[in-house]
């Protein structure tokens, strides 16, 4: 069994055994399959980082998120996340408040992303300010081929109905401008989380995705 076998084999069997009795069961299982988590997100390091410095001296246990779930104001009591997540990303991991590259590994349900999600109102402020100001510089990125091949659109799971005080209502940004959130995601199905070809293709989805996380940062430190 390849190292990305035991990851979602775990995975898939911990889906329908979400609880605390059957983790302490398979608690040589848990460990092996994060260990080979870690040695993916260290390759992942090492490879983006050679086209993008700020992340190559990142250490895994940075950017790999907790299992165990905060289940103490949640509807949802099952203790354990049904996948493994990490965030590369420049000044701190996953606690960084940039633009970077997500890798969450669950399955049928695995994808590639990047981007901000729920940014604070000054940092969303500055982002909305650069887009509105940029905006054609976001669309060439957009419209790059390797990135249409990667990504359908930018989305955000939140927006607003009308665009934000402060922007004229008919900026060519305007429906960015409604955005809460700038994201673009990927979707990985287990074939290919699995295939021999898959850290080229995912090598392939990141270099795509290093503009747009180059422009959100750009707006962010600037």
């Amino acid at each position: 069994m390849t190292k990305n076998q035991l990851i979602i084999k775990f995975l898939h069997d911990l889906v329908g055994n979400n609880n605390r009795d059957w983790f302490a069961a398979n608690k040589e299982r848990y460990t092996d399959a994060l260990e080979a988590f870690r040695e993916e997100v260290a390759w992942f390091i090492a490879r983006i980082g050679e086209f993008d410095e700020r992340v190559k001296y990142l250490m895994p246990d940075e950017c790999i998120f907790r299992i165990y779930r905060d289940i103490r104001f949640s509807p949802n009591k099952q203790p354990y996340k049904n996948h493994f997540g990490a965030y590369i990303a420049p000044h701190g991991g996953r606690k960084s408040l940039l633009s970077g590259y997500y890798l969450h590994i669950q399955p049928d349900a695995s994808f590639f992303s990047g981007g901000i999600y729920c940014p604070e109102p000054a940092a969303l402020k500055r982002l909305r300010e650069s887009i509105d100001i940029h905006y054609e510089e976001l669309v060439a990125i957009t419209n790059v081929q390797a990135f249409k091949n990667a990504f359908d659109e930018i989305v955000s799971p939140e927006a607003l109905k009308r665009v934000p005080t402060g922007f004229a209502s008919d900026s060519p940004a305007a429906e960015w401008l409604k955005f809460k959130h700038f994201i673009v995601q990927h979707p990985v199905s287990d074939a290919e989380f699995i295939a021999s070809d898959f850290h080229e293709k995912a090598l392939s989805v990141f270099r795509a995705m290093k503009p747009f996380n180059d422009f959100l940062n750009e707006a962010l430190e600037g």
